[in-house]
């Protein structure tokens, strides 16, 4: 962590609940699943799991990344959307501000990415050694001197998102880890996964999760 751990004390916030699957609306600050230390024991995973004890992980989001993350209800429904993830057969939605005016409208990024060991968590672009990471991006509007995106990935990488915008030049603002300067200078990072679209374990009908942007 990059400084002192302080999530934000809100309700579990649930958008979607079924016999098999738990969707929610993560907050912006929260860890995903637990940290090493008791002081970092406080997570998404351990707020859900108080209320629904049955509730399993499927998948996660950055600390710093609000919006909509779902939990499996049963270990069958567990293996079912993780194998979804695993085959890319999930669609994911990001809307972020960037640092600083993209052009074109619309792009994309392929640049594999691999941990940066020496600074972990950090990710890295690797040409030899680094994962396929590939994420499109559309233009929603420049405001200023910065530019609010559509970021739609094709793999989950870690920090790929991230990373990709820095390396187009347009770094997220508010990104502890990857952007500098005024960039840096954000009330959060501005990053947040607002739709998720995958079939329901039982039966395979298409569903989509949202939650709208806040920033």
């Amino acid at each position: 962590m990059t400084e002192t751990y302080a999530p934000p004390d809100t309700p579990l916030e649930v958008i979607h609940q079924d016999h098999a699957l738990l969707a929610v609306n993560k907050p912006q600050g929260l860890l995903s699943v637990p940290g090493k230390g008791a002081h970092l024991a406080d997570c998404l995973l351990a707020r859900v799991q108080a209320a629904f004890p049955e509730a399993l992980l499927v998948h996660r989001l950055d600390r710093d990344t609000s919006g909509v993350m779902i939990f499996a209800l049963t270990p069958q429904a567990q293996r079912h959307l993780g194998l979804q993830f695993e085959k890319r057969q999930t669609k994911k939605t990001y809307v972020a501000r960037l640092w600083g005016r993209l052009d074109p409208r619309t792009g994309t990024v392929d640049l594999p990415l691999i941990v940066d060991w020496p600074n972990r968590p950090l990710q890295m672009v690797d040409h030899q050694n680094g994962k396929p990471a590939v994420t499109d991006w559309r233009v929603l509007r420049h405001e200023g001197d910065t530019t609010r995106v559509r970021l739609t990935p094709h793999t989950g990488r870690s920090h790929q998102l991230r990373v990709h915008m820095r390396e187009l030049g347009h770094p997220i603002l508010g990104d502890p880890f990857y952007a500098e300067g005024p960039a840096r200078d954000a009330p959060r990072m501005m990053l947040h996964a607002e739709e998720l679209r995958l079939r329901h374990p039982d039966g395979g009908r298409g569903m989509a999760f949202r939650v709208p942007c806040p920033f």
